[in-house]
């Protein structure tokens, strides 16, 4: 039995609300809080969530902490959209982070590459740049080892 088109198009309508009300419910409960374009970890507490942001470390997120009156203690999803915002704009306004911090180590990197200086060298080659042992050890920029035949007696 077919059904009239009007009431097609009122049951099409009513499923969309109705889809669009549970989906708004969904992310509401599980949405996470965003700082400089980061999703924060709701669960975890302040001090500790900041840390996910690329050059925001345990010392800047204890200075970030302080200077906004936040306490580090406090949980995410207990933060009140002041605390977020007065957060958001302390950490945009005085740290390079994410994107702008990544380009600018990249340029870094460019650069010395570019100038041949010896640091430019080794990351060029792929070995350790500041110093550190490779008779035995910097497999991390080396890569797995190759094995070389050995001298016959």
């Amino acid at each position: 039995m077919r059904i009239p088109p009007d009431s097609e198009a009122g049951d099409r309508a009513n499923t969309r609300a109705v889809m669009l009300q549970t989906s708004g419910k969904q992310q509401g409960e599980a949405s996470m809080a965003r700082l400089a374009g980061v999703d924060i970890p709701r669960e975890k507490r302040v001090e500790v969530a900041l840390t996910y942001i690329y050059g925001v470390g345990k010392t800047r997120a204890h200075e970030t902490l302080a200077a906004t009156g936040v306490n580090p203690d406090t949980r995410v999803k207990d933060l009140t959209d002041q605390e977020l915002v007065a957060l958001r704009d302390f950490i945009e306004g005085n740290y390079k982070v994410e994107g702008d911090l990544r380009r600018e180590v990249a340029a870094d990197i460019r650069r010395k590459v570019e100038i041949g200086s010896y640091q430019g060298l080794r990351h060029r080659r792929g070995l350790p740049v500041h110093g550190q042992r490779t008779k035995t050890n910097a497999r991390t920029r080396k890569g797995p080892k190759r094995t070389v035949a050995g001298k016959k007696k």
